[in-house]
């Protein structure tokens, strides 16, 4: 499939990549393809539960980039690719497997894909999602405790140990590496509609 646009949407825990993520799916539907770095932790079997729960999950290489690439590249080829499924309840690759089709235009999200140059390098757009420290912590606890099943004490002392010092010294930096940065991401209306007119465009030219 020729003329694939890549949209990076990078930013922190909890800033609102997913709301932009979903808005432009609801806004264009079947053509748009999503892919999270999120599903691509690397897997660890042959280690304990209480071993697993304490690694540090927001270090790039906790995540095995190389196989998001080779993915994103046989997206932008036309051919649909075999996603890992990540279960954060049991810290650990689970046994399932997704299927993500090739659209014309493929939405990469994540919070540290704007770290590495081969990646950003797949992208036509790269959006950073900036928003405040607090409102991120608390949007976390809220997902972290309703959706996948954490402790709020295991949330706040993950965020503490491994989060916060890992945002200042990894996600934070690659904004440099971003076309847009979005204030409030998908709540900012004017950014949307802007990302939006392009999305637009590319597909009238398709």
């Amino acid at each position: 499939m020729s003329d694939v646009m890549v949209i990076g949407i990078a930013g922190g825990t909890g800033s609102g990549k997913t709301t932009i993520t979903k808005k432009l799916i609801q806004h264009f539907g079947d053509d748009v393809s999503v892919i999270h770095h999120d599903n691509y932790y690397k897997a660890h079997h042959d280690m304990p539960y209480e071993e697993r729960a304490r690694l540090n999950y927001d270090h790039p290489d906790s995540f095995d980039t190389e196989m998001l690439i080779d993915a994103l590249k046989e997206l932008k080829r036309g051919h649909s690719v075999v996603c890992p499924v990540y279960d954060y309840s049991i810290h650990d690759r689970s046994d399932k497997t997704t299927v993500v089709e090739p659209a014309k235009v493929v939405i990469v999200e994540g919070i540290l894909i704007f770290q590495s140059r081969e990646l950003c390098r797949q992208m036509d757009i790269k959006i950073y999602v900036d928003t405040d420290a607090d409102v991120r912590i608390l949007r976390r606890i809220m997902r972290d405790v309703r959706d996948r099943g954490r402790s709020l004490e295991s949330v706040v002392n993950q965020y503490l140990s491994t989060v916060k010092p890992m945002h200042e010294q990894f996600v934070e930096p690659s904004k440099r590496n971003a076309d847009i940065i979005i204030p409030e991401g998908g709540h900012n209306l004017v950014a949307m509609e802007m990302v939006m007119e392009r999305v637009r465009a590319h597909l009238e030219h398709c």
